[in-house]
């Protein structure tokens, strides 16, 4: 009998550690209205403008010019 019920403290010690872990599925009440959106509308004008301010590179960015050898240099037939 002193068994069953050290087995049976350790097993609800758990379940409720693990009910909290969990959060047990309760909500708070008052969370039901939908969330209001904070995020700033983008405005495709000020989009295309902010592009276009970007200047054109010069010369065309390779990022694998590392990972392979340069051109061999053609030799004259």
């Amino acid at each position: 009998m002193r068994i069953l019920l050290i087995a049976a403290a350790v097993l609800a010690l758990t379940a409720v550690s693990a009910q909290a872990q969990m959060g047990g599925g309760r909500r708070q009440p008052g969370n039901d209205a939908p969330k209001a959106d904070n995020k700033p509308k983008v405005d495709e004008k000020a989009y295309k403008a902010a592009l276009d301010r970007i200047p054109e590179p010069k010369q065309k960015y390779d990022p694998w010019s590392g990972a392979r050898p340069s051109e061999p240099a053609k030799k004259p037939n």
